[in-house]
Protein backbone atom coordinates (compact mmCIF):
# COMPACT_ATOMS: atom_id res chain seq x y z
CA UNK A 1 0.00 0.00 0.00
CA UNK A 2 1.09 3.54 -0.66
CA UNK A 3 -0.48 6.83 0.33
CA UNK A 4 -0.15 9.84 -1.96
CA UNK A 5 -0.62 13.52 -1.11
CA UNK A 6 -0.43 16.21 -3.79
CA UNK A 7 0.44 19.84 -3.22
CA UNK A 8 1.39 22.94 -5.17
CA UNK A 9 -1.82 23.72 -7.00
CA UNK A 10 -3.20 27.22 -7.27
CA UNK A 11 -4.46 30.05 -9.43
CA UNK A 12 -2.07 31.40 -12.05
CA UNK A 13 -2.22 33.38 -15.26
CA UNK A 14 -1.69 32.02 -18.76
CA UNK A 15 2.01 31.72 -19.49
CA UNK A 16 2.98 31.22 -15.86
CA UNK A 17 4.64 28.17 -14.33
CA UNK A 18 3.60 25.94 -11.47
CA UNK A 19 5.25 22.97 -9.80
CA UNK A 20 3.13 20.19 -8.36
CA UNK A 21 4.54 17.77 -5.84
CA UNK A 22 3.34 14.39 -4.66
CA UNK A 23 4.58 12.88 -1.40
CA UNK A 24 4.36 9.12 -1.01
CA UNK A 25 4.37 7.05 2.15
CA UNK A 26 3.58 3.56 3.33
CA UNK A 27 5.52 1.37 0.97
CA UNK A 28 8.67 1.14 -1.08
CA UNK A 29 8.18 4.17 -3.28
CA UNK A 30 11.07 3.39 -5.58
CA UNK A 31 9.40 0.28 -7.02
CA UNK A 32 6.34 2.13 -8.33
CA UNK A 33 5.72 3.64 -11.71
CA UNK A 34 4.30 7.10 -11.09
CA UNK A 35 1.87 9.13 -13.10
CA UNK A 36 -0.01 12.40 -13.20
CA UNK A 37 -3.57 12.64 -14.46
CA UNK A 38 -6.03 15.51 -14.55
CA UNK A 39 -9.76 16.00 -14.67
CA UNK A 40 -11.52 19.15 -15.78
CA UNK A 41 -15.15 19.86 -14.87
CA UNK A 42 -17.52 17.80 -17.00
CA UNK A 43 -14.68 15.85 -18.59
CA UNK A 44 -13.15 12.44 -18.09
CA UNK A 45 -9.89 11.96 -16.26
CA UNK A 46 -7.01 12.17 -18.69
CA UNK A 47 -3.39 11.15 -18.72
CA UNK A 48 -0.73 13.84 -18.33
CA UNK A 49 2.65 12.21 -17.67
CA UNK A 50 4.29 9.06 -16.36
CA UNK A 51 7.73 7.79 -15.45
CA UNK A 52 9.13 4.44 -14.36
CA UNK A 53 10.74 3.63 -11.02
CA UNK A 54 14.19 4.56 -12.32
CA UNK A 55 13.02 7.80 -13.88
CA UNK A 56 14.72 6.86 -17.13
CA UNK A 57 11.55 6.24 -19.10
CA UNK A 58 8.88 8.90 -19.41
CA UNK A 59 5.82 9.59 -21.50
CA UNK A 60 3.63 12.64 -21.91
CA UNK A 61 0.26 13.52 -23.35
CA UNK A 62 0.64 15.36 -26.64
CA UNK A 63 -1.11 18.37 -25.15
CA UNK A 64 1.65 18.92 -22.57
CA UNK A 65 4.79 17.77 -24.41
CA UNK A 66 7.49 20.38 -24.30
CA UNK A 67 5.74 22.30 -21.50
CA UNK A 68 5.49 19.80 -18.63
CA UNK A 69 8.25 17.72 -17.04
CA UNK A 70 7.77 14.82 -14.65
CA UNK A 71 10.55 13.85 -12.25
CA UNK A 72 11.03 11.86 -9.09
CA UNK A 73 13.31 11.71 -6.08
CA UNK A 74 13.29 8.19 -4.69
CA UNK A 75 15.36 9.24 -1.69
CA UNK A 76 12.66 11.71 -0.67
CA UNK A 77 9.68 9.63 -1.87
CA UNK A 78 8.40 12.42 -4.05
CA UNK A 79 7.36 12.93 -7.64
CA UNK A 80 6.98 16.34 -9.22
CA UNK A 81 5.29 17.84 -12.24
CA UNK A 82 6.86 21.05 -13.50
CA UNK A 83 4.34 22.91 -15.61
CA UNK A 84 5.50 25.78 -17.80
CA UNK A 85 3.70 27.99 -20.30
CA UNK A 86 0.38 27.16 -18.72
CA UNK A 87 -2.79 27.60 -20.72
CA UNK A 88 -6.42 28.02 -19.61
CA UNK A 89 -7.13 24.54 -20.98
CA UNK A 90 -4.72 23.13 -18.39
CA UNK A 91 -7.25 24.03 -15.71
CA UNK A 92 -8.19 20.85 -13.86
CA UNK A 93 -7.78 18.85 -10.70
CA UNK A 94 -4.42 17.11 -10.94
CA UNK A 95 -3.98 13.65 -9.45
CA UNK A 96 -0.83 11.75 -8.59
CA UNK A 97 -1.01 7.97 -9.07
CA UNK A 98 1.17 4.94 -8.41
CA UNK A 99 1.36 1.67 -10.29
CA UNK A 100 3.09 -1.54 -9.25
CA UNK A 101 3.59 -2.35 -12.91
CA UNK A 102 7.16 -1.93 -14.02
CA UNK A 103 6.42 0.00 -17.19
CA UNK A 104 5.20 3.48 -17.95
CA UNK A 105 1.49 3.67 -18.62
CA UNK A 106 -1.01 6.26 -19.77
CA UNK A 107 -4.00 4.12 -18.72
CA UNK A 108 -5.60 5.12 -15.45
CA UNK A 109 -6.75 1.49 -15.06
CA UNK A 110 -3.11 0.50 -14.54
CA UNK A 111 -2.73 2.61 -11.40
CA UNK A 112 -3.68 1.13 -8.05
CA UNK A 113 -3.17 4.13 -5.78
CA UNK A 114 -4.35 7.71 -6.11
CA UNK A 115 -3.98 10.96 -4.24
CA UNK A 116 -6.84 13.27 -3.40
CA UNK A 117 -5.97 15.78 -6.12
CA UNK A 118 -4.90 19.41 -6.22
CA UNK A 119 -6.67 22.17 -8.13
CA UNK A 120 -4.86 24.08 -10.87
CA UNK A 121 -6.64 27.07 -12.36
CA UNK A 122 -5.16 29.04 -15.23
CA UNK A 123 -6.78 32.35 -16.06
CA UNK A 124 -6.56 33.96 -19.49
Amino acid sequence: QVQLVESGGGLVQAGDSLRLSCAASGSTFSKYTMGWFRQAPGKEREFVATLTWSGRSTDYADSVKGRFTISRDNAKNTVALQMNSLKPEDTAVYYCAASIRGYESSRFEDYEYWGQGTQVTVSS
